[in-house]
């Protein structure tokens, strides 16, 4: 397989907010970033204004930090054989594989308090 230069690259981070078109107007106003609407409960931003592709997704109001913090999202070109990767370098699959519009992912835990996620077409 080549080696695709974006392979384990961060690619996107992704934000919490309990009032997606609060932020949308927050960030809009502040820096002119676009959003790109996903339903009720994500929007999303590219890279062209915020320098790193990125969204918010909809949490509930009261929420503890560690389920509001910022999700880092690498990229990779082989889902399959990151995942398996993490979990063979003592990682913990919190969420399953799963479609999203664009591609598939999944979050894993890296054993010392911090969570991210991994995406591929």
């Amino acid at each position: 397989m080549a080696h695709d230069r974006n392979h384990h690259q961060i690619s996107y981070i992704e934000f919490t907010a309990p009032d997606i078109q609060k932020a949308k107007k927050f960030y809009t106003k502040a820096f002119h970033w676009t959003f790109q609407d996903w339903g009720p409960d994500y929007i999303s931003f590219s890279a062209y204004e915020a320098g790193l592709s990125g969204g918010f997704r909809r949490t509930e109001p009261g929420q503890t930090t560690g389920e509001a913090a910022p999700l880092v999202v690498l990229y990779t070109s082989d889902l399959k054989a990151t995942e398996a990767a993490i979990v063979a370098a003592s990682g913990i699959i919190t969420v399953p594989t799963f479609e999203f519009p664009g591609g598939r992912r999944f979050h894993f835990s890296d054993g010392v308090g911090n969570t991210l996620a991994v995406w591929s077409e």
